[in-house]
């Protein structure tokens, strides 16, 4: 069943006459939604007593956004490509820049729930044409290269950066600033990306209506599960049911499409063995990162007695160490290649992790903290800023919102699923202990899981061509 767009196609608009203006449009919407995925964190506190959450109802602040917009990120990036990526980047950002604004004036726990859920339906209307739009808009190949490297790292220290904005609004001014930060930047990007941004050609199409569903209900069945493999266990009934029945639809969604003239995601996609390659990483580097956010947090303020201030803070080096490198990408990737970049990252970030695994309560922050952040950093920029440019720089056009989508969602699922993971591995170490000693022994278990972890993405990096 499909639906067909080839009647509604209208005329392209011209190539932006200021494409770094457009760029930058592009970059800060990407900024802020990833700055959404962990902005919230730290005023969680405040929100469950200003709200009445109970400790259940407070995790879906967080799980609503990842659950919708990791659900429905295939679907946005498919219908980017079919009605216009800047039509659905713009109609992304004002809804996300509404709920938004919702969501800081809710005065209950359940309408700042259904405003987290809206905002993850903006996201993913809006992310998979973000990137899109920069391989449309940056058309000369270095310079395409150089803004994909911007991406990736707005991509990447987007969680740390979140964790300094959110304590820093929390402790100065209240969580609801948290949320009402979106909206003047959303209102810049709906402002000034219509002048600026243009549409790129429309590519006749017809919507796969039943890939679409089998996609969207599966990758929602499969991060529903692994939250609720984090919150109540593995062996739970309310993980394992829909963990399985997301793995089947997933398997369907595949198979759907290998059979389909017009499919939502074009498997032609996986073909190329360095972007098979780079979305296999772009999946593996969440799962394993997401622990030096989520248990450092906890081992800083709850250890060391840290403010949500301070705790932002703390992740600083972390992210100019991811920014940093990506503006050294390009030159190093023209020169060497991804697999030098991936293997040396992927060994940067173990060596990291594993040092983190090494703290105990006396550890000070220099140099027992410090250290492996600026590893983290580093070697999360090597690993997987190249991720970004090997998935897209070559992409076909027509399928380019598909790929973003992909992209997208392997992270998202990658985030989820590790968060789950770990937070298993960190309550089975920390079983039977109580205060610091458990949340010592907790986090340093999940970072030495989380090392292991990204030993894969350098087994998987072996497999990059040189060139």
């Amino acid at each position: 069943m499909s639906v067909s767009t080839e009647t509604t196609l209208a005329p392209a608009r011209p190539v932006a006459a200021r494409p770094g203006v457009a760029l930058a449009l592009l970059l800060t919407c990407q900024l802020m939604l990833m700055l959404d995925a962990t902005v919230m964190n730290v005023a969680l506190p405040r929100i469950r007593g200003d709200l009445g959450f109970t400790p259940a109802g407070l995790s879906w602040v967080m799980n609503a956004y990842t659950l919708v917009f990791g659900g429905l990120l295939l679907l946005g990036g498919r219908l980017g490509d079919m009605f216009g990526r800047r039509r659905m980047f713009l109609a992304g950002i004002a809804v996300f820049t509404a709920a938004s604004l919702a969501g800081g004036l809710a005065d209950s726990a359940g309408l700042l729930i259904a405003a987290r859920i809206v905002q993850g339906v903006g996201a993913a209307l809006a992310g998979p044409s973000t990137i899109a739009l920069i391989t449309s808009t940056i058309t000369q190949p270095q310079a395409r290269v150089r803004a994909l490297s911007l991406f990736s790292a707005m991509s990447s220290s987007g969680f740390a950066i979140g964790l300094i904005l959110g304590g820093f609004l929390t402790e100065w001014l209240t969580w609801r600033s948290v949320m009402f930060i979106n909206v003047p930047l959303g209102l810049v990007v709906l402002a000034f990306g219509a002048r600026y941004i243009s549409e790129p050609e429309r590519h006749p199409a017809r919507l796969d209506l039943v890939g679409a569903g089998l996609a969207t209900v599966g990758v929602a069945s499969l991060v529903y599960g692994f939250i609720q493999a984090a919150e109540k266990g593995w062996g739970t009934t309310a993980a394992v049911l829909p963990l399985v029945a997301g793995g089947v639809l997933v398997v369907a969604f595949v198979v759907s499409q290998a059979r389909v003239a017009n499919p939502m995601l074009p498997l032609r996609l996986f073909r190329d063995r360095n972007r098979a390659a780079a979305y296999t990483n772009f999946f593996l580097g969440p799962l394993s990162m997401m622990s030096a956010f989520f248990f450092m947090t906890q081992f800083l303020q709850e250890v060391d007695h840290y403010r949500a201030l301070t705790t932002g803070f703390a992740f600083l080096p972390m992210a100019v160490g991811i920014f940093g490198m990506s503006r050294l990408i390009p030159r190093l990737l023209a020169r060497t290649g991804p697999k030098p970049l991936a293997l040396t990252g992927s060994l940067l970030m173990a060596a990291g992790l594993w040092w983190m695994s090494l703290l105990s309560a006396d550890s000070s922050y220099v140099p027992a903290i410090l250290g492996p952040m600026i590893l983290m950093g580093i070697g999360g920029g090597m690993a997987f800023a190249p991720l970004n440019i090997l998935i897209m720089a070559t992409v076909p056009p027509a399928d380019a919102g598909a790929a973003g989508g992909a992209l997208q969602t392997m992270q998202q699922i990658g985030s989820t699923l590790g968060l789950a993971i770990l937070v298993t591995i960190a309550g089975s170490a920390a079983r039977g202990l109580t205060g610091t000693d458990a949340v010592v022994t907790a986090a340093t278990s999940a970072w030495a899981a989380s090392a292991g972890i990204v030993l894969l993405t350098f087994l998987v990096a072996l497999t990059f061509r040189r060139r």
